[in-house]
């Protein structure tokens, strides 16, 4: 895609030329460099982008190369609908933090948006609002005439640090947490980790219950099965049996330094019997075992990320009291009762190339 020369400062204080290439990586390289990159994502992954690609999306990657090493890149995904075309970097991309160079892969980005004809692409950088560099990046993507847009991942989380050893996770839980693990153990409970069609049909089963006893879509079966088959080892389905029943389920992933809880279902009897406490101690553990320092719940209520990044106490308050109205606010005490913090991330940004079909992609997509 063609060499760009980059003024670096050599030791001795003189500006020397290095060249940078944007190019398509090899799919094992770039998730060598995802994988180490401080703001590396499972949702950056070739994998990822393998998944989406079963299911409508097209991949691409674009790495910015220094030499043999990569810089900055992007997975994109690009996706047609109402005979339009959309890009989305799904927690990315991932920059180098030299202004430059980082440059040079928005401007990569552009060249392939309007190759491909899209009327907009969309980026959600996987950087929290807080973050020391949040602000600069935030100018940065202003400045190139970029819009702030709702994110399609959740904006905001629960991290919870998998640093220290599983004693000390353990007492830093909520006492009614540890109650709950603990029940589920005196209870008979037997956490398990599922492969054969039989648990996948049993996760599914559960997951129809969930959803419609707490009113929230799920995917299809097929998507799940396709997490499993693509991600592989990255991937870990978790079942939960009681009685010779299962009675709780969930996938979680374990990916670079981040592990995810992706998704995950329980019948009332898992509840009563604290299953899916059970499942995520399991959970929280093998991530530990994959070498990931951080444990991603995956979603609470966005005025609850709002309230954690302000600065007026009454403001503050306010937020917390809305977010009891949440429908997800349940979830968030189950997640929050493991410890952990909350992290609001940067919005995402989108960059408009068609304006008047852009307007009609968000009435028909977001109402």
């Amino acid at each position: 895609m063609g060499w760009h020369p980059v003024m670096h400062d050599s030791a001795a204080g003189k500006l020397v030329t290095a060249p940078v290439a944007i190019i398509s990586p090899d799919p094992a390289d770039w998730d060598s460099f995802v994988a180490l990159h401080n703001d590396g994502h499972l949702l950056q992954s070739s994998g990822w982008g393998a998944l989406k690609a079963r299911f409508g999306w097209k991949r691409h990657i674009l790495a910015a190369i220094e030499g043999t090493a990569i810089r900055a890149g992007a997975l994109v995904l690009e996706r047609r609908r109402f005979g339009l075309c959309v890009l989305y970097v799904p927690r990315g991309p991932l920059f180098s933090g030299d202004a430059v160079i980082d440059r040079l892969l928005l401007d990569a980005l552009d060249r392939l948006a309007r190759r491909q004809r899209a009327v907009f692409a969309r980026l959600e950088p996987n950087v929290s609002a807080d973050d020391e560099r949040g602000a600069a990046l935030d100018a940065v993507l202003l400045q190139r005439g970029m819009r702030p847009a709702t994110t399609i991942q959740p904006r905001s989380t629960i991290h919870l640090e998998l640093m220290p050893e599983p004693e000390r996770l353990l007492a830093a839980m909520s006492k009614g947490h540890r109650a709950d693990i603990k029940r589920a153990a005196r209870e008979g409970v037997e956490v398990r980790a599922g492969g054969a069609p039989a648990d996948l049909d049993a996760f599914y089963a559960i997951m129809q219950a969930t959803g419609a006893r707490a009113e929230f879509a799920i995917h299809a079966r097929a998507y799940y099965a396709g997490v499993l088959d693509v991600l592989r080892d990255a991937v870990r389905l978790w079942l939960a049996d009681h009685r010779g029943v299962t009675v709780a389920a969930a996938i979680t992933a374990a990916w670079g330094q981040t592990a995810v809880y992706l998704y995950s279902g329980s019948t009332v009897e898992g509840l009563r019997c604290g299953a899916q406490h059970a499942i995520q101690w399991q959970a929280i553990q093998w991530a530990r075992t994959r070498g990931a320092t951080c444990y991603d719940f995956w979603g609470i209520p966005d005025g609850l990320g709002q309230a954690a990044v302000c600065a007026d106490p009454a403001a503050r308050a306010r937020l917390e009291a809305e977010a009891q109205n949440d429908p997800l606010y349940g979830v968030y005490r189950f997640k929050k009762g493991f410890g952990g913090s909350v992290v609001r991330y940067l919005p995402a940004y989108d960059r408009v190339f068609l304006p008047p079909l852009y307007a009609l992609w968000r009435r028909r997509t977001e109402g």
